[in-house]
């Protein structure tokens, strides 16, 4: 889009695309049907506590996205009731106070990049949060796309009540652009629970579902979107994720050049031909 846009060799792209339905996960599980994956965070009985293993995985997982042929949205979401309590007490925060300076600078780096690898992958990327979804949960949930939740849905950015800052992960960065500066403020200073119906209203939450239907509508809406032009789909994140750093001028050309790159897909094609024909258009991501 812009002259800072990664460049990839198409040598090299060729050889990296892959198929991912196969894809054995070892810290959480992971289903693909019909274009959409489902990762679900599943240690229901410490309420899906990520460890610096499931973080690892999770960073490389959304990194491989990138090539994947038939991952065309995500959907993410926790096991038995509740979506992430956060980094495990035990396994990460235990060994985090015995580590020196450049350790600790390594652990944060990682997670940052699982951050990054959420907003590079070119699918969208919809949460499903039910009950407990604090800390690097929280964080999780808000490098997601699209965020759909339950009236019992609690969201907490609790670092400073664990003797943190509240930028972690690029939440300083990112909250205030879901909800507003104020707001983001109060939850990052006070490390207080939202609740589902104050997300929805605070524009957190998309929307707000029984917790029985839950993942069902987050999967509905991410079938609706793989029916969409994937393409088209994966170059608007881009776009939604490059512009925060452009002018205004900046990005009209560089949707210009987008727009331009979409106006030469089969999708584009289709689209015009099916209008012509008075039909619903079939995309198919080319």
């Amino acid at each position: 889009m812009n002259d800072s846009t990664e460049r990839v060799d198409p040598a090299l792209a060729a050889g990296n695309r892959k198929q991912l339905a196969g894809y054995r996960a070892e810290h959480f599980l992971w289903a693909v049907d019909q274009g959409v994956a489902t990762v679900t965070l599943n240690r229901p009985e410490r309420k899906n506590p990520l460890t610096f293993d499931s973080y690892a995985e999770l960073r490389d997982l959304f990194g491989q996205l990138k090539y994947a042929t038939d991952v065309h949205a995500v959907v993410v979401t926790g096991a038995g009731g509740n979506f992430c309590s956060g980094g495990d007490v035990h396994e990460i925060i235990g060994p985090l106070v015995r580590l020196k300076a450049p350790e600790l600078l390594m652990f944060t780096r990682m997670t940052g990049d699982l951050v990054k690898a959420m907003r590079a992958c070119p699918q969208p990327v919809v949460a499903a949060i039910d009950g407990v979804c604090a800390g690097a949960g929280a964080i999780v949930a808000m490098a997601s796309d699209i965020r759909y939740g339950t009236a019992r849905s609690k969201t907490a950015f609790l670092f400073n009540r664990v003797g943190l800052a509240g930028c972690d992960m690029g939440a300083c960065a990112m909250l205030p652009r879901i909800i507003g500066q104020g707001r983001a403020s109060e939850l990052l200073y006070t490390g207080r629970s939202l609740g589902g119906e104050e997300g929805e209203r605070w524009g957190f939450f998309n929307r707000l579902c029984t917790p029985e239907a839950l993942v069902q509508e987050a999967q509905a809406l991410a079938r609706q979107l793989v029916e969409g032009p994937t393409f088209a789909n994966g170059i608007t994140k881009t776009m939604l994720h490059q512009e925060w750093a452009m002018t205004i001028e900046q990005a009209i050309e560089s949707e210009a050049q987008a727009q331009a790159l979409c106006m030469l897909t089969q999708d584009f094609t289709r689209a015009y031909e099916a209008f012509v024909a008075k039909q619903k258009p079939k995309f198919e991501g080319n």
